[in-house]
This record gives C-alpha cells, sequence and structure tokens, in this order.
C-alpha cells in the first residue's frame, strides 16, 4: 500500500510517499525557520501562513518526485497533534479534502509517536517491546512501546523541552537560532568539565527539567562577563569561554537524557531504545548513548539524521502500521 504522509505540526511544511511502511519514495519538507530566526523562536502566524503558501506545491513536487499520482495512494496520514494549533488546522483541512475529493481513506496520526517510527527506515529494525525517547524542540518524552498501537507515556519534560533550553541558552550567548547545531559546533572546542551544570531532580524518576540549568547557565554567564568585547585578545578569551559553557552545558542535559532512559530500560526490563526528535541528530548525544548502551547491554536504534526533524515519511510509515493493525475506522 502507498501512504501519503502530510505533516504540519510546526514549522515545517512537509509530504511524503512511503510504500508499505518500509520503502520511500519520496520526502520533501520546506521550513520556514529563515523567516523565524530574527525572532529567535518559532512564531505560531507566520508558520501556519507559510503552511497555506506551500503545501500545494510540496505535494505536487513529493508525487513527481515518488514519480506517481493521487490515484495510486491507498492512505492519507496526517499529523493531528501535537503541535501549533494553526499549522496542524492547514494539514487536516489539507488532507480532508484530498480525502474528501478522491475518496481516499484518512488516518490521524500523533506525529510525536512518530517520531519513534522513523528509527524503523533503517536496519536493523527495532523488535518490541522497546523504550521510547523523543527530544525536540517543543517536547522530551519517555514511552514505553509494546507496538504502536499500545505505547505508554512513562515520563515527559515539567517545564522547558530539551531543544527548547539549547535554543534559550544559544540566545543568552548569542549563537542565534535554531539553538542546537550552534551549540553542538561551539561545544567540539570546548572542555566539558569547565563548569559544574546539572539538570534538576524531580519527584518522578522519568520525568525531565531543563529550566534550571538554562537558569545556572545565564548567571554564569554574567559572572564570566559574557557580552560584547572590543580587542581582539577579548575576544579570543570569551570565544574560549563560550565554548566551554556550551560543551559543560550540552554533557549536562545529555547526562540526564542517560541516565533517565537506562532507568527506564531497567524499570521496564527492556534492553532496547529507540530515539528520535530533532535533538537526536546531535552527534554528542550519539556517542553518549551508545557508549552507555554497550556498557548496560542495551541496543539502541536511531532514525537517521534526515528524519530526526519534523518530516512526513515518519507520519506516512506510523500511519501505515496502524491502518494495517485494525485502526482503519478512526476520523477526524
Amino acid at each position: 500500500m502507498l501512504v501519503l504522509g502530510i505533516e504540519t505540526s510546526c514549522d515545517e511544511t512537509a509530504v511524503s510517499v512511503v510504500g508499505n511502511g518500509e520503502k520511500i519514495y519520496s520526502s520533501v519538507v520546506s521550513s520556514s525557520i529563515n523567516f523565524h530566526k530574527r525572532y529567535k523562536g518559532i512564531v505560531p502566524e507566520i508558520a501556519s501562513r507559510l503552511h497555506i503558501e506551500t503545501i500545494s506545491a510540496v505535494l505536487s513536487d513529493a508525487l513527481a518526485q515518488a514519480g506517481l499520482g493521487l490515484k495510486r495512494i491507498g492512505l492519507i496520514a496526517v499529523t493531528s497533534k501535537p503541535g501549533l494549533p494553526g499549522s496542524l488546522l492547514v494539514g487536516l483541512c489539507f488532507a480532508r479534502a484530498l480525502s474528501f475529493a478522491k475518496g481516499i481513506p484518512l488516518l490521524p496520526v500523533d506525529h510525536l509517536k512518530a517520531h519513534l517510527y522513523a528509527a524503523f527506515f533503517s536496519r536493523p529494525r527495532p523488535r518490541f517491546p522497546f523504550i521510547g525517547l523523543v527530544v525536540s524542540g517543543g517536547h522530551t518524552s519517555l514511552f514505553y512501546v509494546k507496538k504502536f498501537s499500545q505505547i505508554k507515556l512513562l515520563g515527559s519534560t515539567q517545564d522547558d523541552a530539551c531543544g527548547e533550553a539549547f535554543d534559550k541558552v544559544s540566545s543568552m550567548l548569542g549563537l542565534g537560532y535554531p539553538g542546537g547545531p550552534a551549540i553542538e559546533e561551539m561545544a567540539r572546542n570546548g572542555e566539558a568539565k569547565a563548569f559544574s551544570f546539572n539538570c534538576s531532580n524531580t519527584q518522578e524518576p522519568l520525568n525531565f527539567s531543563f529550566s534550571g540549568i538554562k537558569t545556572a547557565l545565564l548567571y554564569k554567564t554574567r559572572e564570566e562577563k559574557i557580552g560584547a568585547k572590543k580587542n581582539r585578545g577579548a575576544k579570543i578569551r570569551q570565544k574560549i569561554k563560550v565554548s566551554n559553557l556550551c560543551a559543560s552545558f550540552q554533557e549536562a542535559v545529555i547526562n540526564a537524557l542517560v541516565k533517565k532512559s537506562l532507568l527506564a530500560c531497567r524499570l521496564k526490563k527492556t534492553p532496547r531504545l529507540v530515539i528520535g526528535g530533532g535533538v537526536a541528530a546531535n552527534n554528542r548525544l550519539r556517542e553518549r548513548f551508545f557508549s552507555e548502551a554497550r556498557l548496560n547491554g542495551i541496543d539502541i536504534y536511531f532514525s537517521r539524521k534526515e528524519f530526526c526533524t519534523d518530516n512526513a515519511a515518519m507520519v506516512a510509515g506510523m500511519g501505515y502500521n496502524l491502518y494495517k493493525n485494525s485502526h482503519k475506522n478512526k476520523s477526524l
């Protein structure tokens, strides 16, 4: 079965065609991130307007890339939650119109859970059950996955999402938006033990909190007098400090993600961990998880980097899996 996936939960307008939940015939993503950079974060109104302007063209490109027409499509899978209300509405209305006009079944998909499906496009594919970690700009969540129709939330962030904390810290340090790639780049030349940061403890052991470490770094930037420097020597010294701050911050955040993910594996007696979401593209995060997994006898599965950020291929794959497993009667 060929499934058309549509994803408009935030700032990416994405359409993909996937066969039987495995073969990606096309995956087209149009991002509005350049329009948000000046505001150092996503502006919902800008995101939704650009979805409206681009979604028809993105659909045409996806069908052309796949070399087929809508007559070949057996199912439309569309992101229904979570996300920005205005952005979601554009994708939902567009998918409903296609479904009605062409008589194609329509299935809603939770794109947060679809991030876990992205790992199934790689080999070897994960086996059920597994612990799933979704770590992105808007969400940081741990799931226990028996199968894709049986997913239980084990823990989530109580305040900032991991990616959101990266964005805010990057803004504090004058590194721009989005923050994840900028901090990772600076951290490569930094010393992770230069500063002592820790993520806040939570009452529930599998929940996350990143607001405390963000505030601690803010105070440290003031203490270290991070700001505009005029002479060359001062600029060089500040760049070293900023690199160390980034490395120390990044390592502390990764420590929290690793610690709680492995705890979830132990509590659920599950030696498999699947990781998805935009922050999962971070190279240091991948290194640490693979290293810790070897020490603890856990198999780690990451989605390919091009499928870490929001995309429609994962939505189409998840939709196929749910449809195949008797979720045919859900309606929007």
